[in-house]
């Protein structure tokens, strides 16, 4: 199942970005460099400072440009 899960995830990720305003744990773990202690992090700081754009995610402790030029055509902001 977790296998599916993973591979599920996988396929989606190639057709639609993620927002990260509204991204779940799990869609937060399929971008490149993002565990989780930084998908908390991005958690946590959305509930206080909602995304404006995406270049916002490097305001996150421990997202810096290495790993926003990873993510960055992945991502969105709705």
């Amino acid at each position: 199942m977790k296998k599916f899960l993973i591979l599920f995830l996988f396929v989606i990720s190639l057709f639609a970005k993620i927002n990260i305003n509204t991204a779940t744990m799990q869609e937060l773990h399929s971008l490149k460099g993002i565990g989780h202690t930084k998908a908390l992090a991005i958690m946590e700081y959305r509930k206080k400072h909602p995304f404006q754009k995406i270049e916002d995610i490097m305001k996150v402790k421990g997202i810096g440009v290495k790993t926003f030029e990873k993510i960055k055509d992945e991502i969105e902001v709705k």
